[in-house]
């Protein structure tokens, strides 16, 4: 029998630490989503290309995938679900993506929702700015980048444009795209 924090609806609030202004999503998950779907699901709702390891870290304990080459003991997150972690309003989690740019993520669960049988496993409500670029840095990097950009005197500014494939705003986030993409891969 289910007991009813895994019939529950997570209102997660995930914020890309030392952004400023504050790069966020807010999600409707499942309160059971296994731990590495909810990778997934932060990966396609943030914009990440998921090329890097990541982990999950609650009352200093690392969940993640087992890697040798960097001697880290972690629990297997394919064996909790989020609700392992997160189980009551206010509780958080930090989730670190690419551990060479240090791309830390404070999730907290916002709100626990009845749950709705009819509901998508992860749904995008809300959101602002856009992700950063992969391998730009970190949250300096980034900075530096948008720096550069804004700048068409720069001496980088042009080299920078080209590297990221053209024009890049900042501000932009595309909710539509977002739930697309996490209909599509997240089930």
């Amino acid at each position: 029998m289910e007991t009813k924090q895994l019939r529950s609806l997570y209102q997660i609030k995930i914020t890309l630490a030392d952004s400023k202004p504050p790069i966020w999503r807010r999600l409707l998950v499942h309160s059971n989503i296994g731990l590495g779907v909810f990778h997934e699901a932060i990966q396609y709702s943030m914009g990440w290309l998921n090329c890097h390891l990541h982990q999950f870290e609650k009352d200093r304990i690392l969940y993640g995938i087992d890697d040798d080459d960097f001697g880290l003991e972690v629990e297997d997150e394919k064996k909790f679900k989020l609700s392992d972690i997160l189980k009551e309003e206010n509780d958080t989690v930090i989730y670190e993506y690419d551990f060479g740019d240090g791309w830390r993520h404070k999730i907290i669960l916002e709100k626990i929702l009845p749950f709705d049988a009819s509901s998508e496993l992860v749904k995008c409500i809300k959101g602002k700015r856009a992700c950063p670029p992969e391998d730009c840095g970190g949250i300096w990097g980034y900075e530096n980048l948008i720096k550069i950009i804004s700048d068409p005197t720069h001496s980088e500014h042009e080299d920078r444009l080209d590297w990221l494939g053209g024009g890049f705003d900042p501000e932009h986030f595309n909710f539509v795209e977002t739930n697309n993409m996490l209909s599509q891969y997240i089930k």
